[in-house]
């Protein structure tokens, strides 16, 4: 195996998604970096990988880089792993990245199972356009804040969310997106008890708040975007906006209209898109 950092997906939760390639590149690896080495004991135990691990996390100090960057100039393999999933999703991993590359090393990607996409995958809403927002703030005013922020978004947003606060996350999109939004609870995907349930995000709410089991295990959270159909003009600026977008293409006619009129980029692109 030619030397460099890889960076391997492991299970969400069903072993038998592990993939061959995965496999054979944490048997003959030089080194795992792992998120949790005690947590993935048990897949490279199952696995029959028997490859040195250490413990890589963002608290992990300057030694575990400096041991991986020290294995890769010896020539070495480095697998690096989460404890699920696609490690750097919703982890600082990317500085690892980095400072492998900015010693001239290369860095590899062993492609697998990730919460997010897998629940996009299954949600039911929208998926040409999504965005990905990881954890919420814990704190109510800051969680608040961040779901303002993204208000207007049209894309589909999806979030991860631990289990002691999925009930407050809901009710704070309750109160910023309103009680119609759609969205989709995805739980312990790819796990025994896995759920996925769409409706309103009020009615979900309650659906989590009456259910103390839909409260446990690995939770993803998948919100409509903003109903690109909710976005008005006055007809003026709507014949000019559609009048450039017949000569240019649609962002560069909504950036030009929003330069004149101070209305928002976004709202004008989102307007053309609406219309086709």
């Amino acid at each position: 195996m030619e030397t460099g950092l890889y960076i391997v997906a492991t299970p969400i939760g069903n072993l038998g998604d592990m993939g061959q390639r995965a496999v054979q590149v944490l048997r003959d690896a030089d080194l795992i970096a792992a998120e949790d080495t005690r947590h993935s004991a048990r897949l490279l135990q199952h696995f029959g990988i028997e490859s040195p691990a250490i413990p890589y996390h963002e608290h992990s100090g300057e030694r575990a880089p400096a041991r991986i960057v020290n294995t890769l100039r010896d020539g070495g393999t480095v697998a690096l792993i989460s404890d699920a999933g696609t490690p750097l999703i919703s982890d600082p991993g990317y500085r690892l990245v980095r400072e492998v590359q900015a010693a001239g090393h290369k860095v590899v990607a062993i492609p697998g199972p990730c919460a997010a996409i897998a629940a996009l995958s299954v949600c039911g809403l929208p998926t040409d356009r999504f965005r990905f927002e990881g954890f919420l703030p814990a704190k109510a005013g800051a969680r608040a804040q961040r779901l303002q922020d993204l208000v207007d978004e049209a894309a589909s947003l999806v979030f991860y969310e631990a289990p002691h606060r999925v009930a407050d996350a809901l009710h704070a999109m309750v109160g910023v997106f309103g009680p119609e939004r759609e969205a989709v609870l995805v739980r312990e995907i790819t796990k025994t008890f896995e759920t996925v349930h769409r409706a309103p995000l009020a009615e979900l709410h309650g659906f989590v708040v009456s259910d103390a089991n839909q409260q446990k295990g690995e939770i993803v959270l998948v919100v409509a975007g903003r109903d690109q159909g909710d976005v008005s003009l006055d007809a003026d600026t709507a014949r000019l906006l559609e009048r450039i977008a017949e000569e240019l293409p649609g962002k560069k006619a909504a950036a030009i209209v929003a330069e004149h009129t101070g209305l928002r980029k976004r709202d004008l692109y989102d307007y053309l898109l609406g219309q086709k």
